[in-house]
């Protein structure tokens, strides 16, 4: 009930401001006060990774422990092999999922293909947005947080601040426009 309710608030809510995602549209949609519109459909887009840090592995206080399952629409991902770089307009989005509860000291679960770390629940939603002159402030990359707890997710978000997502990736992937490739061997690996 409480996820039908929310639904019909972010459906009203973009009626109101005058957006209609379409479903599939690979595309950012914007709310006429800069807003992002959640991306429809990404998960049938590429995933290019799920990298994890975990807490058991971080003396239980991991910056980022949730698994970060990374999509990017299939015509941004080819580009990028082919250029590089990310084309304008391109969007990526990062949904996280808590490590499920293991029984060793590490947070690590036994299972039936060995010992290791596993998702659990979905977690939160956060998405990058490529717009050279929306984002020049942020080496042309926007930043958004649709929420960090369980679906349905929020239905539009602001743009975080710089010192929220931005200045890390400036900081360390840069010369990589602005994503940490090396965790994702996809973007480096020719696929039809």
């Amino acid at each position: 009930m409480a996820y039908v309710a929310r639904f019909a608030i972010g459906v009203l809510l973009m009626a109101a401001i005058g957006v209609s995602p379409q479903s599939g549209d690979t595309r950012p949609v914007f709310t006429k006060d800069g807003s992002l519109v959640l991306p429809s459909g990404f998960r049938s887009w590429v995933f290019i990774g799920g990298p994890i840090t975990p807490n058991g592995l971080n003396d239980g206080h991991a910056p980022f422990p949730e698994f970060h399952s990374v999509y990017i629409a299939k015509e941004n991902f080819r580009y990028y092999q082919e250029n590089g770089k990310f084309p304008e307009g391109t969007v990526m989005v990062k949904e996280l999922a808590l490590v499920q509860g293991g029984g060793h000291s590490d947070g690590s679960t036994d299972s039936a293909s060995g010992r290791g770390y596993f998702p659990g629940s979905l977690s939160g939603l956060d998405v990058m947005v490529k717009d050279s002159k929306r984002f020049a402030g942020t080496n042309d990359w926007g930043f958004f947080t649709f929420g960090h707890h369980a679906p349905p997710y929020e239905a539009v978000a602001k743009e975080s601040t710089s010192q929220e997502c931005a200045s890390c990736h400036v900081a360390f992937v840069a010369k990589t426009d602005m994503v940490w490739v090396q965790y994702y061997p996809l973007l480096k690996t020719k696929i039809d």
